[in-house]
């Protein structure tokens, strides 16, 4: 089932960021564009090279209004401990929340149910909490952070010129298309 148009429902949980332990909830979604990247586990061999890679698109995002949640059923402890141990992992800034009980996990479908572990899913979602993209890979089909940066792009632009869409391949600053009768059959 697609959660694309879906309004997150409520979760709250422990995080882990930047050397402190914070509470997180749906609510903080709110006000500003968020990817949320689901992974299967801490100590594991995919897993950090996608977190370090989200890390090192961090900033862009930022620079775009993007706030990144990384989840996974590991408790916040377990995510500090692999902060600390881990050379890629330790370079992350962003909000690492624990979901033990893997309600949020399955608030986003992603649960896989023989391992108990998430799936690697990432969401994007739009500052009213409503999800804009997602996918979901297999376990061993890593992902590629820059690829967030054109669909968060195209989402706000999306966003803010109501009636106008993004083809294939659009970067920013390229034409969009404004979907009509004129276009029928013509693209």
């Amino acid at each position: 089932m697609s959660l694309v148009g879906k309004k997150v429902g409520e979760f709250s949980a422990h995080a882990y960021r930047q050397g402190e332990f914070v509470d997180v909830s749906d609510k903080d979604l709110l006000g500003h564009w968020s990817i949320i990247m689901f992974y299967p586990a801490d100590f594991s061999f995919v897993c950090p090279t996608e977190l370090e890679d989200l890390q090192d698109n961090y900033s862009q995002l930022q620079s775009l209004g993007v706030e990144v949640y990384s989840v996974s059923a590991d408790t916040h402890f377990v995510h500090k401990a692999w902060h600390d141990d881990s050379e890629a992992v330790g370079k992350v800034e962003y909000t690492m929340i624990g979901d033990p009980s893997q309600k949020i996990i399955r608030l986003f479908d992603v649960l896989d149910e023989e391992q108990g572990l998430a799936q690697r899913g990432t969401f994007i979602i739009d500052p009213e909490g409503v999800v804009q993209a997602m996918e979901i890979n297999a376990d061993g089909i890593g992902r590629n952070a820059s690829e967030y940066l054109n669909r968060i792009k195209a989402g706000q632009y999306v966003a803010a010129h109501p009636g106008e869409v993004c083809p294939a391949k659009w970067k920013e600053d390229e034409a969009t298309l404004t979907p009509g009768l004129d276009l029928v059959g013509k693209i």
